[in-house]
């Protein structure tokens, strides 16, 4: 299992769009890729569960990865974060 935290900067946080692009990008992937935030748990997945979060700009969130894919997950994951949110 990995895991990353980043201090989301968008300012709009992670609103539809990015959530979309999140989500494409984890599909790639066969892990299982997990957001928290707020004290909830989202699956990178599922637009609805990454939109329901509410994350806003200034928060932080977890992102954790586990499977057979981890290692390429995380670095991909981690550079989307950086580049997009």
């Amino acid at each position: 299992m990995k895991e990353f935290k980043y201090v989301i900067t968008d300012n709009e946080g992670i609103h539809a769009r990015p959530a979309g692009e999140l989500i494409k990008a984890a599909k790639g992937f066969a892990s299982s890729i997990r957001i928290a935030a707020n004290g909830k748990t989202g699956d990178c997945k599922k637009i609805f569960t990454v939109m329901a979060l509410g994350v806003k700009k200034g928060h932080e969130v977890t992102v954790t990865i586990e499977g057979e894919d981890e290692a390429e997950a995380f670095e991909a994951m981690q550079s989307f974060f950086e580049a997009n949110l």
